[in-house]
């Protein structure tokens, strides 16, 4: 292997690979941001972890000039769209999201075009092309209240999530258009394997994702955004609790209530490994050391296309505060 692109050095060597990154963080001035669904090595030597908006108005307010989100395309893009000036960089550019890939901003482009008096909330989870084809985008966490701002008769398109537009429909009694994707991840949650699970644990709250099929929602006790799941798993007073996300989240469960058990939700084969998301699995300590020695790979948003993601952005964040922060919670 060339040793210029070899993160351990000539054959024979070896780096300390959390050494490396923290020096080339201070070298390059640059905030290291990691998803609650990274892997917990990598969740432990980031600079912020959270929810993907949350990290990217994080890094937008401080002073560094290289962002290296550790996490998956669209939130990397988001990071560029609130920081043009600064560099992005994402340790893998294969690290995508089914969401987004199910939504090709053509495709969308003309199924709006089909539905011209239908206004379009789109979930974060889609490219930043996508974003500049929306009205509004909605988090998770802050869809419900923004649909219930809007007039009772405004007809509205909801992509990319089927799953999260169902759900919403079913709170806010709206009949939203809604565009077939989902994700992969949470779509592989077993109805039949987690009511065996409940069986064994019938005093523990089950805490799922919007972005769940509804057959899973209807057996959880909190349906939330992965920051609402991570806050009402460390309030609730239950000592065990069953999570129905991405299971990387319940690292950040353990660091801050080690007293209390925390259960992956199963998948189809009775157990959670296969609800790990493939794309943030690929990245690693190794990939994101090369981001930040080489600053590539690099996320660029087109002037034009950034302006109109951004403006639906602001649009969300304007709605968001008009109203009280009231968490989502399922029925």
């Amino acid at each position: 292997m060339d040793a210029r692109l070899n993160p351990f050095g000539t054959p024979g060597q070896s780096l300390d690979l959390k050494a490396e990154i923290n020096r080339l963080r201070k070298e390059k001035n640059a905030v290291i941001l990691a998803h609650y669904y990274q892997d917990p090595e990598i969740q432990d030597i980031a600079d912020f972890v959270g929810d993907s908006l949350d990290l990217s108005r994080k890094a937008a307010a401080t002073d560094a000039d290289v962002i290296a989100f550790c996490g998956v395309k669209f939130m990397a893009e988001v990071a560029k769209i609130l920081s043009p000036n600064k560099t992005v960089v994402l340790p893998d550019l294969k690290a995508g999201c089914s969401l987004e890939d199910s939504c090709p901003p053509e495709a969308f482009a003309k199924f709006r075009r089909a539905h011209p008096d239908h206004i379009s909330l789109t979930y974060i989870n889609c490219s930043a092309a996508v974003k500049a084809e929306s009205d509004i985008i909605v988090t998770s966490s802050s869809a419900e209240k923004i649909i219930n701002q809007l007039p009772a008769d405004q007809k509205i398109i909801f992509a990319p999530d089927k799953h999260l537009g169902a759900w919403l429909n079913r709170k806010t009694g709206r009949d939203m258009l809604l565009w077939d994707g989902s994700c992969i991840v949470h779509e592989r949650f077993s109805v039949t394997e987690l009511l065996k699970l409940k069986a064994l644990h019938p005093a523990a709250p089950v805490l799922a994702h919007p972005e769940c099929p509804a057959a899973i929602l209807d057996l959880a006790h909190y349906v939330g955004a992965t920051s609402g799941i991570l806050n009402y798993a460390l309030n609730s007073p239950e000592p065990v609790l069953i999570v129905a996300t991405e299971p990387n989240i319940i690292h950040q469960m353990q660091l801050k209530a080690p007293h209390k058990t925390f259960i992956g939700a199963p998948g189809a084969d009775g157990n959670c490994g296969c609800n790990m998301c493939p794309f943030m699995a690929l990245n690693t300590l190794e990939k994101l050391y090369i981001a930040l020695r080489d600053l590539k790979p690099q996320i660029e948003v087109p002037e034009d296309v950034r302006v109109k993601a951004k403006r639906s952005l602001d649009r969300m964040l304007e709605m968001s505060a008009a109203v009280s922060d009231v968490p989502v919670r399922g029925d």
